[in-house]
């Protein structure tokens, strides 16, 4: 018996919707990052990207456990001597509530090349409207 390897060749990408209304962060963002590797998929081969493209829609309507909101703590630093910044998870929720799902998915992807080829087939829309009908998206359920 032969071990099935896909080629960069054979591989067939689909497109996916997920409404994140009232979904806790970490699982879906877990979900999405395995559906961005291909995992979810039989062909899934862990040196190739044989991921879907996602689509995230409403992520300013995710939702956290316990005190997350108060005590969890997003850091930068733009390598000046002294210019830390610390950002709690309400702020960003206020500000920027796309990058708080990019941040949580980014982190669940391989680092390097492979990760950044899978990070570029996500997509996150802040209200319910996103401009890729032209795809035909199919609605991803957990």
């Amino acid at each position: 018996m032969k071990t099935y390897m896909a080629s960069a060749s054979a591989i067939e990408r689909k497109w996916y919707v997920v409404d994140a209304t009232d979904k806790t962060l970490g699982r879906l963002a877990s979900e999405v990052a395995k559906v961005l590797r291909g995992k979810n998929k039989p062909t899934y081969t862990p040196f190739l990207d044989t991921g879907d493209n996602v689509i995230v829609v409403n992520a300013e309507k995710i939702k956290v456990s316990g005190k997350k909101m108060e005590q969890k703590i997003y850091f930068s630093h733009s390598d000046y001597v002294g210019n830390a910044k610390y950002t709690t998870l309400r702020e960003m929720m206020n500000k920027k509530p796309v990058k708080v799902i990019e941040k949580a998915v980014r982190g669940m992807l391989p680092a390097g090349r492979l990760g950044d080829q899978m990070y570029r087939k996500l997509y996150v829309y802040e209200g319910p409207e996103h401009n890729h009908a032209a795809q035909k998206p199919e609605e991803l359920k957990f």
